[in-house]
């Protein structure tokens, strides 16, 4: 019996069908590139340091001024954030003993941190800085590359934040992934290394230069600088005037 010719395929069509697989391939991967977005933010080399501002809560005239110079995945700025920062505010900035500035400084032995003040120094376009900053720091066993070796994607967790604040999420991101306050978070290091910070969280309250505290120390220190500033007022108010008068006409 005569075996049936067996059909040879198309070639045309064969390589049209290669192309199309190929075509789709790289369309995939061109997609992957561009859409996965960067996860850990590492900071510019070639953005230099801006001026150092910090983040201020409280009256920028109150009669103590703290400065706290902290690290985002630092462990013991954790504890004073959560532990020790609320009743700093309800006791003594909220009733306008002291105005607090946050000053970043982060370190360059954690990995995600960066991304982190990124994402607050960001939220603070939209004034809600300082919300995501307690937001950070209460979640930070979930992004914290301390805790969780192997976490690549703090920014989604950050993105998650944002959107729990209600933050516009395009803005916020778009802000985050461009580094826009990159020179910001540098000048604020500086400050802290011009002031001879080395550990976080560093306190400055008054002329005392202290780490993390219990808020009963917090106190006994604010109280210290209010005698203090009391005491400088009054001598000053002591001394007599050395303008020269000018002559009568």
């Amino acid at each position: 019996m005569a075996k049936k010719p067996v059909k040879k395929a198309n070639n045309r069509q064969f390589a049209g069908a290669l192309v199309a697989v190929a075509l789709v391939g790289v369309a995939a991967l061109g997609y992957v590139l561009t859409h996965r977005g960067p996860t850990v933010i590492i900071v510019d080399p070639k953005i230099p340091a801006g001026a150092a501002e910090g983040h201020l809560m409280g009256n920028p005239n109150a009669p103590v001024q703290v400065l706290e110079f902290g690290d985002f995945e630092c462990p013991g700025c954790g504890t004073f954030a959560t532990l020790t920062e609320p009743d700093v505010r309800s006791r003594l900035i909220n009733t306008g003993v002291v105005g607090f500035r946050f000053y970043d400084f982060p370190l360059t032995q954690h990995k995600n941190t960066f991304t982190a003040h990124l994402a607050a120094a960001c939220a603070d376009d939209q004034q809600k800085f300082w919300e995501m900053h307690d937001r950070i720091y209460a979640g930070q066993d979930e992004w914290s590359d301390l805790v969780s070796p192997s976490m690549t994607d703090p920014l989604s967790i950050f993105k998650r934040y944002a959107k729990e604040l209600g933050l516009d999420v395009n803005a916020w991101e778009s802000c985050v992934t461009t580094q826009k306050y990159t020179a910001k978070i540098k000048g604020n290091q500086a400050e802290g290394v011009r002031r001879n910070v080395q550990t976080t969280p560093t306190l400055i309250i008054g002329n005392k230069q202290v780490n993390g505290v219990t808020y009963d120390q917090f106190k006994k220190l604010v109280d210290d600088a209010l005698a203090d500033a009391t005491k400088a007022k009054a001598d000053s108010a002591k001394k007599p005037a050395t303008g020269k008068k000018g002559a009568a006409k």
